[in-house]
């Protein structure tokens, strides 16, 4: 009888806890999650403001080291052919504002960089953080407010042009 009762009280507890399945991977045409964060400069970047257009989260590991320069200049090259598409553009590691502050005014970098130093957005867009530096990830929102495309693991070269080259064909 005591074995019944907390099996149900178990039950009990469990059907009012909401439960995350671990690691549930974004799948194309899922929902994005929402958040709101601020940028480098403090402002805000709320995602429900960014319906209507295309949204690109490029996840990097560290500011200012060479893969992480290489793939911020190129998105920086094609920052005007983004807005042009009109997509938004936003770079986000765990570094700090300071940082990316250092890092956009040392490379002239002209796409917004979020701070995600408690690595809250990446955990909604299952990005994989070790020893405090993100998985290199991307992940395409199209101006519906669904997952477009999921890159994992990257290479940062030739990478934006990928993800711009994505963009028009969708659009098409």
């Amino acid at each position: 009888m005591r074995l019944l009762v907390k099996i149900l009280l178990v039950l009990i507890v469990i059907s009012f806890y909401p439960l995350k399945l671990a690691n549930a991977e974004l799948r194309v045409g899922d929902k994005a999650p929402i958040f709101s964060a601020n940028d480098e400069e403090g402002k805000l970047v709320d995602t429900n403001n960014l319906r209507g257009k295309w949204v690109v989260l490029y996840f990097y590991p560290k500011d200012d080291t060479p893969g992480c320069t290489i793939e911020a200049k190129q998105f920086t090259d094609l920052y005007e052919d983004f807005l042009k598409n009109n997509v938004s553009v936003y770079g986000i590691s765990t570094d700090t504002r300071e940082s990316h502050c250092d890092f956009r005014d040392k490379y002239k970098l002209k796409v917004p960089l979020i701070p995600d130093v408690d690595g809250r957005i990446m955990s909604l867009f299952d990005v994989e953080v070790s020893d405090g530096f993100a998985s290199r990830d991307t992940i395409l929102i199209d101006p519906s407010g669904n997952i477009a495309n999921v890159y994992r693991t990257v290479r940062p070269s030739g990478h934006p042009k990928d993800v711009l080259d994505f963009i028009k064909e969708a659009s098409e």
